[in-house]
C-alpha cells in the first residue's frame, strides 16, 4: 500500500512525525489527518488500548 503524499505518519524508529512518504510503513504509525494528531500518535495508541482492555474486562464479566 503506498503511502498518502498527504498524510502524517509517527515514526517509531525515529519518533518522529513524517508526511507523505518516509520509513517503511511498518516502522509507522497512521495515517493521520494532520500533524498534530500525528504528534499524539503514542498517547492515542495508550488511550485506545485502555478503553479496549476495559471493553474486554466488561466483557469477560459477561
Amino acid at each position: 500500500m503506498a503511502s498518502d503524499p498527504n498524510a502524517w505518519y509517527y515514526c517509531l524508529t525515529h519518533r518522529t512525525v513524517e508526511r507523505g512518504v518516509g520509513c517503511r510503513g511498518g516502522d509507522r504509525m497512521g495515517p493521520y489527518p494532520d500533524e498534530a494528531t500525528a504528534q499524539r500518535a503514542l498517547e492515542l495508541a495508550r488511550e485506545r488500548t485502555k478503553a479496549e482492555d476495559k471493553a474486554d474486562k466488561e466483557w469477560g464479566k459477561r
